[in-house]
């Protein structure tokens, strides 16, 4: 297996899932917030809770501008931190029941436009696609963190 090859492969499929996750997403978010906003909200709503350093990590921030986009994110009534059981000093971040609503009504309007994507796919190649993205998500992507 040339790896150099496979790895230029994968380059290419995460520049496609970019695009495509920008095609997907574009116009969904609510005049209420920022695109930014909107993005931390995405990764809580699959991810809670987090914390303020997983969020800074993942959406490539500072700590200070994380933590002043969730004040505002709070001040909208969008999220809460909520604070560890064991760790006093430990805080999570989690959506309230506003922000699960907002992000309901995003990803119901991104899955109409993912089931326009698929639906002319043949139910072998969903399956197909189904077993490909499993397979990325346990060996790929649940590795981030570990290079």
């Amino acid at each position: 297996m040339d790896k150099n090859a496979l790895f230029n492969q994968f380059v290419t499929f995460t520049a496609s899932v970019h695009q495509v996750t920008n095609e997907l997403t574009q116009n969904v978010k609510t005049e209420a917030i920022t695109p930014v906003q909107y993005k931390i909200l995405e990764y809580i709503k699959v991810s809670q809770p987090v914390t303020t350093t997983e969020i800074s990590d993942c959406q490539q921030m500072s700590l200070p501008n994380t933590s002043r986009e969730l004040k505002k994110l709070q001040e909208k009534n969008l999220i809460e931190k909520i604070s560890d059981t064991e760790d006093r000093r430990k805080h999570y971040v989690r959506l309230t029941e506003d922000g699960e609503q907002m992000m309901d009504e995003a990803f119901r309007c991104i899955e109409v436009r993912f089931q326009h994507l698929i639906q002319d796919v043949s139910e072998e190649d969903l399956e197909e696609i189904k077993h490909a993205l499993n397979i990325l998500q346990q060996k790929v992507f649940k590795q981030q963190g570990k290079l």
